[in-house]
């Protein structure tokens, strides 16, 4: 990014959010400031612990004016004033980030957008025109790349023998209550379903360490659960994903848990549980210094969820991850 005499100013849409929280915190933590939020349900006294100052606004148009009115103000020189929004961070619902990185774009500023940054192909195709047009740039947050474990893993397949294939196992069961089927999160058309929702950063990983994929299978998907196989580059992946509290082992319930990650290559397991908390300020560092991750980045991973929410199942055939053997009577 540009040098800049002052912080960076920045909004947010999507206050209320569960995410919204380590956005503030890396605006906060990197000496920036946020000086105006949207969301469209009121109880966001979060802000409080960061930016008890900012702007506060309910409906996306004042919002829009607002951040209009601050582009345009000048100073006493007649150029633009130190009010203006420099980035607009994005923390909405799956299906509304294509339409608010438009928003923060067309008001000239940067923006910075929770994963996926959009539901389909060809929605990144058109922001990357208008990033031509406005010359600002959109970012997403792919926390998983900065995780000094996966790093490592990258870094031993790269220097690792150039025809080897990996065999991986993923596992990520993170249970949901009856709220999840009412919310926006349990429609389709908003979230992209469970494997967009609450997989498409484990897909990105995937990709980035062992390369582009060359097949994808699918041979469960409902509303609650998915699995299937990835053929990349360098790895063949089983992969499942459930919100289904039923699914998570039997010892792991017994612990009082409710959330289960597991990724195994070969007989070792990848451990990357510890470590997320920090990883949204490391992405608004590289972002600020002027590096961060695009649209091209995000390719590969949007198109692999899109390809899963549209596959027709296969069923128990072929290589499927092991876990649908003891939930098959189940389904």
């Amino acid at each position: 990014m540009t040098e800049s005499k002052r912080p960076f100013n920045f909004a947010l849409i999507g206050a209320a959010g569960y995410i919204a929280p380590r956005h503030m915190k890396a605006i906060r933590d990197t000496g920036n400031q946020l000086v105006c939020a949207l969301d469209p349900y009121d109880g966001v006294g979060v802000i409080d612990s960061y930016f008890p100052q900012a702007d506060f606004f309910i409906e996306p148009e004042r919002f829009d004016r607002h951040l209009d009115k601050l582009r345009r103000e000048k100073n006493d020189a007649g150029k633009p004033g130190d009010k203006k929004v420099d980035f607009v961070s994005i923390c909405s619902p799956n299906y509304m980030h294509d339409s608010h990185i438009r928003l923060a774009l067309r008001n000239d500023a940067h923006a910075i957008c929770e994963k996926p940054i959009v539901l389909n192909p060809w929605n990144l195709d058109a922001l990357q025109e208008i990033e031509s047009e406005t010359g600002k740039k959109v970012f997403t947050i792919l926390q998983l790349r900065l995780h000094p474990a996966i790093i490592g893993l990258r870094e031993r397949i790269r220097t690792g023998p150039a025809d080897k294939n990996y065999d991986l196992d993923l596992t990520y069961i993170t249970s949901r209550g009856n709220w999840y089927y009412r919310a926006w999160k349990g429609d389709v058309s908003k979230s992209g379903g469970i494997a967009t929702n609450i997989g498409v950063h484990f897909f990105d990983m995937l990709t980035w360490v062992f390369g582009a994929v060359r097949e994808n299978t699918v041979h469960l998907l409902t509303e609650n659960k998915a699995a299937g196989m990835l053929r990349l580059e360098h790895a063949n992946v089983r992969w499942f994903l459930s919100i289904d509290y039923n699914d998570i082992p039997a010892e792991v319930r017994a612990m009082g848990k409710r959330t289960y990650r597991s990724l195994l290559m070969g007989s070792e397991e990848i451990e990357f549980s510890d470590g997320f908390t920090e990883l949204h300020t490391e992405s608004y560092c590289d972002i600020i210094a002027g590096n961060g991750f695009g649209i091209n980045d995000a390719k590969q991973c949007i198109d692999t969820v899109y390809r899963i929410r549209n596959a027709p199942p296969v069923g128990l055939s072929g290589d499927y991850h092991p876990i649908l053997r003891s939930i098959a009577k189940s389904l």
